[in-house]
């Protein structure tokens, strides 16, 4: 489908407009005519096969969500001040599971378990069950009706349990 070239063979790289029997040549001034929209359907691709996808499929492409929870990274000022500003509470690590960044508090006074995130353990060893901890409290947006724990140190090696720090070296307790 190429152009005659200069020496009457076909010219494969040559561009439509400067083919031998073209009408127009590539310095014409005419505008070139509008595209005609389809009519078939077959020519719009309504009836074709579906496309083949450039990429495989991800499970949680289009289903990720933002998390809610506020990490010491996102946390407002204001709301670090605020609570920074409250009273230190004493309470006892339930869980906490380092692969997904979080766990629960079971506070020393009694009351609902208290969300921990990753982001705001203190010091350097990894919250193990059992563990006594210190911790502040502040809400999580956007209801404001549950408290999550911020400034969280650990007091208190769980006996009999092995620590792992955040390098990833183990101590036994």
């Amino acid at each position: 489908m190429g152009a005659l070239g200069h020496s009457g063979k076909l010219h494969p790289r040559r561009p439509p407009c400067l083919q031998a029997g073209n009408a127009r040549s590539a310095m014409s001034s005419e505008p070139p005519p509008p595209p005609q929209p389809p009519t078939h359907q077959t020519s719009i691709g309504l009836l074709d096969t579906p496309r083949a996808r450039d990429r495989s499929p991800s499970p949680l492409r289009g289903n990720v969500v933002p998390s809610p929870l506020p990490t010491r990274r996102t946390r407002t000022f204001s709301a670090t001040v605020r609570a920074s500003q409250g009273p230190v509470y004493k309470g006892v690590c339930k869980c906490f599971c380092r692969s997904k960044g979080h766990g629960f508090i079971t506070p020393a006074d009694g009351g609902p378990d208290i969300f921990l995130h990753i982001s705001d353990v203190e010091g350097e060893y990894v919250p193990v069950e059992g563990d006594e901890v210190t911790y502040k409290m502040c809400s999580i947006p956007p209801k404001n009706e549950k408290l999550q724990a911020v400034e969280v140190v650990i007091t208190h090696l769980a006996p009999g349990t092995k620590h792992e720090t955040w390098s990833g070296h183990v101590i036994s307790s």
